[in-house]
């Protein structure tokens, strides 16, 4: 009997870790719906943007994806597989990671017109990995605030330190 009530309350524990893990949000889920509010809070009358100032986490490093790199590749770039990346699958499609201390803290991925925002980064940024630009948050980020349609579009001066 005493074993019973043991496995019972074993497969309980168990069950609850599991249920608390599916519904439980990924930190760079929660940070790009942060970084979302962030950017949709922009007022009209701002042109231009303190990149660093906007974002509401900590990140060291950015990489911004072409259109249909592999995840292999984007993998290999960042260091390490995680679950829940997709490959772009048409042009102008957003896939940004961007990481604190080589793990990811933040994914935006997705047509800018179904998010809200965009953010893109000038090709001056060209790491060696020809499919990724990449900005630093040393950086001194000055983004222009660009609204079309009702979307609002970072898009970078970057001007190294």
């Amino acid at each position: 009997m005493r074993k019973k009530i043991v496995v019972i309350v074993a497969i309980v524990i168990v069950s609850i870790f599991v249920l608390v893990d599916l519904f439980m949000e990924d930190l760079w889920e929660s940070n790009e719906n942060l970084l979302k509010e962030e950017v949709l809070s922009i007022e009209e009358s701002v042109e231009n943007i303190n990149f660093n100032e906007l974002t509401p986490f900590e990140w060291d490093v950015a990489y911004a994806f072409d259109p249909y790199t592999t995840n292999d590749t984007i993998y290999e770039t960042v260091g390490y597989k995680w679950d829940k990346i997709r490959e772009t699958i048409n042009e102008g499609m957003n896939q940004i990671v961007f990481l604190k201390d080589g793990k990811v803290v933040c994914y935006l991925y997705g047509y800018p017109e179904n998010n809200g925002y965009g953010i893109y980064f000038t090709q001056e940024n060209r790491t060696e990995i020809s499919s990724a630009s990449v900005i630093n948050s040393k950086d001194d980020l000055v983004f222009q605030v660009v609204r079309s349609n009702n979307v609002i579009y970072l898009e970078n001066k970057v001007r190294k330190k």
